[in-house]
């Protein structure tokens, strides 16, 4: 493509966003031939022209005014930075492979920019602004239930959009109201809108109410949901203290969403102790895990609140979001980031404030460690990579690709070095000239990036072994493999056995990936508590504890983790 003028180039992209409905930023950057930092500083100048809409990862076409009524995008704008919030948080409860209910408010649309990450999702939703906003999704299947189109031009209602829920089974209904009351429940306007979210709900596992302070303690015309038929409340930091209290004492937990941390009540909970956690990522399957697992632990012991944010792998963040922590008088601080650099600072920030701290995965000096024994973990891996180029190839490698991720010390590099010994504990010494090593970014994206220009620098035929830092690693390694036609030069550990490398193996022998040693996410949440309780008590604990391993392959992934399709 011939060079563009910023003008040129920018209403290109709101023409290529009037043919579909939505495009990534790595796809425009290809296309216009562009840095993705080029086309990010477009797309907001172009939202601040409300020429189209952002969402996570790329963009939408702007919906047009729809005469009649209140005007969606008004309503959108109403309380629009709590109900961003609640989205947000309240789209940590999908996983990979989930059957989720959408329905058409304002408040979960806003759900849709935080499920980009999200693989192989099937979507039911009754909303046509939600729908189109949802086909940005690549993987995942939408479907869109028939009906009455509502006068504001987005909302299909009707018991005929009902008739298609027959049949269906949803793991999870995220829903809004017109208004909510713990007397009176959720409440709609319309009358055909109540029966048919009514309908819907009927057919989830799990409803989810998102609900804004300005919904409390109004109550709309019709009811489509009991306080005794919602399993969960997402709301923000202005909602009434006195209604929340009734809403706990009905059985229901409530979290509440703030501007960098949420705080889930449970019903009937004592407080006498505040933990705070800062997560690595959000966006990643093990980061959600681990959260998940902390959260369930927390709820079994009625004197903990636990207060929970995000580092978004940024150190930045992390210190920023420790202040936030210490304004908030934690009494003990469970910390997962991913810089070595900034343990120093943020261990100093806690122990000025007698916090305690407890540093997952990446050591910080003065905190108690716990998690992965790095060496042990790669060493386990190794050994299987080993065997299955033994079993594959019956003779030596013609390259070593190591994706490593060095922002995370010299002790989780020691996970590398566990893999390397262990394969050539198998094969031999892999000659120094064999070995390419790369930086993964702690993403599957990078990593992905990464290993698809290494392979156009490798022969056709060759036979490359890929040690991996984590799962996202693999998976990227793997999709570029896949995307080059080069599947059978490949054969890849991970590291974490998350949930999509677990989906993964379950392809059985037609994977490039062998396996993961698995650190168990899951488990690591009951552990932490045993630690931060042991801690708070004054009880003596050691300076590391590590969870325990096994490496997962097709053969035993559904003997270790048969639930990974129930609920969790």
């Amino acid at each position: 493509m011939k060079s563009l003028t910023t003008y040129e180039r920018r209403q290109m992209i709101v023409r290529i966003l009037e043919e579909q409905s939505g495009i990534k930023v790595t796809e425009l950057a290809e296309q216009l031939n562009v840095s993705e930092g080029t086309i990010r500083n477009d797309l907001s100048a172009l939202e601040e022209e409300n020429q189209i809409m952002r969402v996570r990862g790329g963009a939408v076409p702007r919906m047009q005014r729809i005469s009649g009524g209140h005007q969606y995008e008004e309503r959108v704008r109403v309380n629009a930075d709590a109900k961003e919030r609640i989205a947000r948080w309240a789209a940590n409860m999908v996983e990979d492979g989930d059957t989720i209910l959408l329905d058409a408010s304002t408040t979960v649309v806003h759900m849709v920019d935080y499920l980009q990450t999200r693989r192989d999702l099937t979507i039911i939703t009754n909303g046509l602004e939600t729908a189109r906003r949802l086909s940005a999704l690549r993987d995942s299947t939408v479907i869109v239930l028939g009906g009455i189109l509502r006068r504001d031009g987005i909302t299909l209602s009707s018991l005929l959009s009902a008739a298609m829920l027959d049949g269906l089974h949803v793991r999870t209904a995220f829903v809004s109201c017109a208004g909510f009351s713990p007397t009176d429940g959720l409440t709609e306007t319309d009358v055909g809108q109540s029966e048919l979210k009514a309908a819907m709900l009927k057919t989830a596992q799990r409803v989810v109410a998102l609900v804004d302070s300005s919904k409390f303690d109004r109550v709309a015309l019709s009811c489509f949901a009991r306080l005794s038929e919602i399993d969960h409340v997402f709301t923000d930091t202005t909602a009434p203290a006195h209604i929340l209290d009734q809403v706990r004492l009905g059985g229901i937990p409530v979290t509440v969403c703030g501007d960098q941390t949420t705080t889930t009540y449970t019903p009937d909970q004592q407080t006498r102790y505040r933990i705070g956690f800062a997560n690595l990522s959000e966006e990643m399957p093990f980061g959600r895990d681990v959260r998940r697992g902390l959260e369930l632990a927390a709820r079994r012991h009625q004197e903990l609140e636990l207060i929970v944010a995000d580092n978004q792998l940024s150190s930045e963040l992390a210190l920023m979001l420790a202040d936030n922590f210490i304004a908030q008088h934690v009494d003990l601080m469970i910390e997962y980031q991913i810089d070595e650099t900034v343990g120093s600072q943020l261990n100093y920030k806690f122990s000025q404030s007698n916090i305690p701290l407890i540093a997952i995965d990446i050591p910080i000096v003065g905190a108690t460690f716990f998690g992965v024994d790095n060496y042990k973990t790669g060493f386990l891996a190794g050994i299987e990579l080993g065997k299955a180029v033994q079993q594959e190839w019956s003779g030596p490698i013609d390259a070593l690709v190591i994706m490593e991720h060095p922002r995370a010390g010299a002790l989780t590099a020691t996970r590398i070095q566990g893999q390397r010994d262990g394969l050539e504990s198998v094969i031999g010494t892999v000659a120094p000239d064999k070995v390419i090593t790369l930086d993964c970014g702690n993403t599957s994206e990078v990593s992905e990036h990464q290993m698809a220009r290494t392979l156009d620098t490798i022969a056709r035929g060759s036979r490359i072994a890929v040690i991996c830092f984590n799962d996202d690693a693999a998976i990227g390694t793997l999709e570029a493999a896949s995307k080059t036609f080069r599947l059978s030069d490949v054969l890849i550990v991970g590291q974490g056995a998350d949930r999509r490398l677990r989906d993964e193996l379950r392809r059985g022998g037609s994977s490039r990936i062998i396996g993961s040693t698995a650190f168990h996410p899951e488990r690591y949440g009951e552990r932490l508590i045993e630690i931060a309780l042991a801690i708070l008590h004054g009880e003596p604990v050691p300076p590391a504890v590590y969870i325990d391993h096994t490496f997962i392959s097709a053969r035993n992934v559904d003997l270790y983790y048969p639930d990974d399709n129930g609920r969790y």
